[in-house]
């Protein structure tokens, strides 16, 4: 089984980081079970700043062009290329691992940039002529056995019934992105939280645990 892992940390190789220490954790296993080949590592903010972005000179202005029907510029065909190979990627595998800390209550901001670039209509989603049962416009695309998992850091906790939970919005906004509007059939959140108040070994333990029963259902 084809697996992406997307790295979304600034410091992805430093593995004080809890997020970091997930992944590794979730390579330990993968290694013990299946072939590295069958593995992508993606390290967003290990591109020098060549990820594109919904700005006014990049992807913006690429797809208004290409709707017009006008040519690239030399550097702008080089951006949609980029883009376009991202989302082939991310087709062609079938489990996505994200790892990611929450910086500030949300989500990286490469992570984002990411997102854009393969949250694309008519490729991993599409638009509906009318609402369905539920009000939605568009329908997933992408429902042939994709999962995801979620290896998730934070500095508090924030799955229990506390002041923080109506601040859980970073994973609850993936899990919806890859479960409802792409159509992923699973979508697992393990979390190493608490981590600027906890100590080390019992966050690292509870994640290990979470992270078994995850897998269990991953693959």
């Amino acid at each position: 089984m084809k697996t992406l892992l997307i790295n979304a940390h600034p410091d992805f190789n430093n593995l004080n980081h809890f997020s970091n220490q997930l992944q590794e954790l979730f390579l330990a296993n993968y290694k013990s079970q299946f072939s590295e080949d069958d593995l992508t590592i993606f390290n967003l903010y290990d591109l020098d700043g060549n990820l594109p972005r919904i700005e006014q000179n990049q992807l913006l202005k690429i797809w208004d062009k290409k709707a017009a029907g006008e040519k690239l510029s030399a550097d702008e065909l080089n951006i949609a290329q980029t883009s376009e190979r991202l989302l082939k990627e991310f087709k062609e595998h079938h489990r996505l691992v994200i790892v990611t800390p929450l910086h500030n209550f949300n989500i990286t901001s490469r992570l984002k940039d990411y997102i854009d670039n393969i949250l694309i209509a008519r490729e991993t989603f599409k638009y509906l002529d009318s609402p369905d049962e539920k009000g939605k416009v568009s329908t997933g695309l992408m429902t042939d056995d994709y999962r995801a998992l979620l290896l998730f850091a934070s500095g508090s906790v924030y799955s229990e019934n506390n002041f923080y939970q109506d601040l859980d919005f970073a994973p609850q906004y993936l899990k919806m992105i890859f479960s409802e509007i792409m159509g992923f059939d699973t979508f697992e959140i393990v979390r190493a939280e608490g981590t600027a108040a906890l100590a080390k070994n019992e966050i690292l333990d509870k994640a290990k645990e979470n992270l078994d029963k995850a897998l269990k259902n991953f693959y």
